[in-house]
């Protein structure tokens, strides 16, 4: 009998119409969702995976989410093998067992085609609040994770389409912000969306025809990233990059360190020389750190790539557990997402040298706020990650600028800025200022993105502000002659005069009503001489205020009178030697 054929334009048809059906579970989230970290900066991922958990496609808004998704789906298909059905509904968010984020909170529905399970449609998103000791899930004293969060290990919240309201009713009671329930419940709206789009997809093709063509779809993207593969030399690279502070004790530094093999069709990323995890909640997990490797490696790649199971078959990341980016039970890890920068700085590190095309200077690090009190107009408590805050600039590669007030590599552009219309309405504060920072990418010939400076006017009294991040100690470096870019920094001017300079991971109470916030966030580090950048285009610059004419002569050699900003190309050419 002979095999059955494979038709190659279906199998392009399924691809598109597989991420056509995660990118409609996406617009669902974005139009349902309440909280702001979601409808605003839609901080979530939306995906499909087989009945064995294996990644279909996905619409990852926050690329940190890129590979946080499958591993919890193939853990909960073996975990609950024979016992899933119709109409079930689980919600995780557990750490230890592969979750990559306390307050990322996850909904998985089993999609079944008649009585045969064929499919998981899966929706994850940063809530809230997820309980623990601090409103909103940051805590940078906790020790441990009973401080940080309520822990979901994999439960059904809905069994063969009935509610399990003890169930339901457990978990919210230990979540202060009713917009939390509010949230969870789009995500399974979301799932239900994904599970029809699938069927609708099935009884179009019949389930065989499926079958067989989701093979050959990962059999694709595999061939893919193979090719991508190949086309960096053999070889072993190492690559370093630090994390400063835990927290806990001023000064200290820990160091991710990695090892990328390349051998043929295959890429391992060895993480086994980084340090020990910290005592404090400066910890990431597998999967958290997983993702990082991801997401920084497909920057590196074809973006055309479908992003299914076949696309990380040819990668293998190994992180010991009780390293600083795979914590062991029962560490704190809250901070584990933001770990992500200084990983992608190692590989960033290790690759430049051999395949100097494909990578990008440093990006900007993160250094990030989050607010929370009682809104003295609407009467409720409020939680604010200051998203519009926290975006620096990125990376400049071999031939295009950095971009501009991107955001950390980990959200590559995925978290959207705050409107500040809704900002003043979603919190009691008031914008003051929110624009680009004059001189603050990496010079080069092709500079740094730039990043941006914040102000606002606390509006509440008693405001807690929580900050975490890395990025006020070592700027975004820039590669090959290029410049770094600029270090981050948050103050808070109180009313009575006094200013207050928080470290990267601190918890600030009692901040009075009037307070000035203040914040800037640094630019990307930038890429080849600043004097091969054309002089033309740095005196533009200067005009539209991205350079001054200070750092354009020092760094870039450039003349340009101060006064009138005209182009002084006799002393341009002197300069430039």
């Amino acid at each position: 009998m002979p095999e059955p054929t494979i038709d190659k334009i279906l199998v392009s048809i399924l691809g598109r119409a597989l991420k056509a059906i995660t990118d409609e579970m996406s617009l669902t989230m974005e139009k349902t969702t309440r909280s702001p970290i979601l409808c605003e900066a839609k901080d979530f991922v939306t995906g499909l995976y087989d009945a064995e958990g294996r990644m279909l496609e996905q619409t990852e808004n926050l690329p940190i989410l890129s590979f946080s998704l499958g591993p919890v789906c193939e853990f909960i298909a073996k975990k609950f093998a024979g016992r899933v059905y119709p109409g079930d509904v689980f919600f995780h968010n557990d750490v230890f067992t592969l979750g990559n984020q306390n307050n990322d909170v996850a909904c998985f529905k089993p999609i079944f085609h008649g009585e045969t399970l064929v499919a998981w449609a899966a929706a994850k998103g940063h809530m809230a609040d997820i309980g623990g000791n601090v409103r909103g899930g940051y805590n940078p004293n906790a020790t441990e994770v009973w401080q940080e969060a309520l822990r979901i290990p994999a439960v059904k919240v809905y069994e063969r389409g009935e509610l399990r309201e003890d169930v339901w009713d457990l978990i919210f009671a230990n979540i202060r912000l009713d917009i939390v329930a509010e949230d969870m419940r789009a995500e399974i709206g979301a799932c239900t969306v994904g599970e029809r789009g699938l069927l609708a997809l099935i009884d179009k093709y019949g389930l065989d025809v499926f079958e067989r063509h989701k093979l050959a779809l990962f059999d694709a993207a595999r061939s893919m990233i193979e090719a991508e593969i190949r086309a960096i030399p053999n070889g072993e690279y190492k690559g370093e990059a630090t994390i400063y502070f835990d927290g806990k004790n001023p000064g200290s530094t820990y160091q991710i360190r990695v090892t990328v093999r390349v051998e043929d069709e295959r890429v391992t990323f060895d993480y086994t020389d980084t340090d020990p995890q910290t005592n404090g909640f400066v910890n990431g997990t597998y999967t958290s750190s997983a993702s990082a490797t991801v997401l920084t490696f497909l920057q590196m790649v074809n973006p055309d790539i479908p992003h299914n199971h076949g696309m990380i078959q040819p990668l293998e990341i190994v992180i010991p557990e009780g390293t600083v980016l795979n914590a062991a039970y029962p560490a704190a890890t809250t901070f584990g997402n933001h770990l992500c920068p200084p990983n992608a700085d190692a590989i960033i590190r290790a690759l430049a040298p051999v395949v100097p095309e494909r990578v990008t200077a440093g990006w900007n690090n993160l250094l990030c706020s989050l607010s929370t009190g009682d809104h003295p107009r609407r009467d409720d408590a409020y939680v604010d990650i200051l998203f519009m805050g926290l975006k620096g600039g990125s990376g400049a590669t071999c031939d295009t600028d950095g971009y501009d007030h991107i955001g950390m590599i980990d959200a590559s552009g995925g978290i959207l800025d705050q409107d500040y219309e809704m900002f003043e309405q979603m919190t009691p504060h008031r914008l003051l200022l929110h624009e680009y920072l004059t001189d603050s990418a990496g010079a080069g010939q092709y500079r740094g993105g730039l990043g941006v400076e914040t102000r606002y006017v606390v509006g509440s009294d008693d405001t807690q502000i929580v900050t975490f991040g890395d990025g006020d100690v070592e700027p975004a470096f820039g590669l090959f002659g290029g410049g770094d870019g600029t270090l981050n920094r948050i103050e808070l001017r109180l009313p009575d005069g006094e200013v207050r300079v928080p470290t990267s991971k601190d918890l600030l109470t009692g901040i009075p009503k009037g307070t000035l916030y203040v914040q800037t966030a640094g630019g990307g580090g930038g890429y080849g001489s600043p004097h091969e950048r054309p002089a033309a285009l740095v005196h533009k610059e200067v005009r539209d205020g991205v350079t001054s004419p200070e750092a354009a002569r020092e760094q870039y050699g450039v003349a340009i009178d101060p006064d009138t900003l005209e182009l002084d190309e006799a002393t341009t050419a002197e300069l430039r030697g």
